[in-house]
């Protein structure tokens, strides 16, 4: 069989984090949506996405076995795996009327969402499904759980040091090459991964769910609520409360970031918070790309979503349900809109474009410091947001 995991038109609903990526790649528990699939599957997967993403992300098509689309907003469980292997060509499966996958066959079909000759089957999996920005962090608890099971299954973990305060030490899995030192781990309200080459420095105190993901840090002292998520390769101290951080972004220092989402290469000044709930505690309202106005979220707590390359300056101030694009950079004294747009520059007192070159130089800058390449592929990728996103900018 031969995967690719599709975006449907429910994708723009998930902007500004799948500005920069299919919405397979978006984290949610301790994995990616794509790793658990790949995971799961023990093959590798392609995607089809928007053009302008696809020489980073192309979609590989087989001639010699069935192609099996599956919709990227869902999440795998056991009983999705035998639904889906079970499909024959010119079969889908579906939940509500939404396409969770299909049998196209063995050709490049690219009728995927779908052909109306396609036999229909409904699903009884119940798998969890992102179809709302705030669904990443308001079921994170959910995926936590189950990737823990999923990435321990058959794993010993290694001996928590004897300086360190436990409780539920059952339910925590610590990777090789972890480092815990003198650490409160409260694991009796869902389960704590330690993923390799992690650390958590002295004084942390975490209360689960919650990962760490592969060379990530939790710095002095930092306090963290589940269910919560910190993605590889990133640095986290001060409070968090419900949140996801995809990888590669920082919040090393003070200051409260709660029922947020921050995608990658971002980073958050020392002292910078934000809030998640309204004065009046009434419903928070989010902005959305689709409809292009704040649409009810449901929810009384939301904070911050933050796309990819977003920065701000020491001491911001975050409303509640504050929408920041792609590589917008946010300074200065008082509250900033709710909805900043795609390479902002400014805050509060007023904004201006944030110049590509500018934000390229900037971009160049923290992927040297990862030992990685700033390339043209991606250079590209930022720029059609750049010109996709100008009409929001209108100072």
């Amino acid at each position: 069989m031969n995967y690719i995991l599709f975006d449907d038109s429910n994708r723009i609903n998930l902007l500004p984090l799948t500005y920069t990526r299919p919405v397979a790649d978006i984290r949610i528990g301790i994995l990616t949506i794509r790793e658990k699939w790949e995971k799961l599957l023990g093959v590798k997967t392609s995607s089809k996405t928007e053009e302008y993403l696809s020489i980073k992300f192309p979609t590989e098509f087989s001639i010699d076995t069935d192609n099996i689309w599956i919709n990227g907003a869902y999440c795998p469980n056991s009983k999705l795996m035998e639904e889906i292997k079970s499909l024959k060509p010119k079969e889908a499966l579906l939940e509500m009327g939404v396409v969770i996958a299909t049998n196209a066959g063995s050709s490049k079909d690219n009728n995927i969402f779908f052909a109306e000759n396609f036999t229909k089957y409904e699903s009884h999996a119940k798998p969890l499904r992102v179809e709302n920005l705030w669904d990443i962090f308001s079921k994170n608890g959910a995926a936590i759980k189950e990737d823990f099971e999923l990435l321990t299954a058959g794993k010993k973990s290694l001996t928590l040091s004897k300086t360190n305060q436990v409780i539920g030490v059952e339910n925590i899995f610590v990777e090789e090459g972890a480092k815990v030192e003198c650490a409160i781990l409260n694991a009796s309200t869902g389960p704590i991964y330690i993923g390799k080459d992690a650390e958590i420095m002295e004084g942390s105190i975490v209360r689960g769910p919650f990962a760490l993901c592969e060379h990530s840090t939790l710095k002095l002292g930092a306090k963290i609520y589940g269910p919560t998520t910190i993605g590889p390769h990133s640095k986290v101290g001060g409070e968090v409360n419900n949140s996801v951080i995809f990888g590669y972004s920082n919040k090393a220092h003070d200051g409260f970031l709660g029922n947020s989402v921050l995608g990658e290469w971002c980073n958050i000044g020392a002292d910078s918070n934000n809030s998640n709930l309204k004065n009046n505690y009434a419903e928070v309202k989010l902005w959305n790309y689709n409809k292009e106005r704040f649409t009810p979220t449901g929810l009384t707590f939301c904070g911050l979503i933050m796309g990819d390359h977003s920065k701000c300056g020491i001491n911001t101030m975050f409303n509640t349900g504050t929408v920041v694009g792609v590589s917008a950079n946010i300074f200065g004294s008082g509250f900033p809109r709710n909805f900043v747009p795609s390479y902002s520059w400014g805050g509060a007192a007023g904004f201006s474009t944030y110049k590509i070159k500018d934000a390229f130089e900037v971009a160049t800058r923290v992927f040297e410091r990862r030992n990685m390449n700033f390339d043209e592929t991606e250079q590209n990728i930022l720029s059609h947001i750049f010109d996709t996103t100008e009409k929001y900018r209108k100072w």
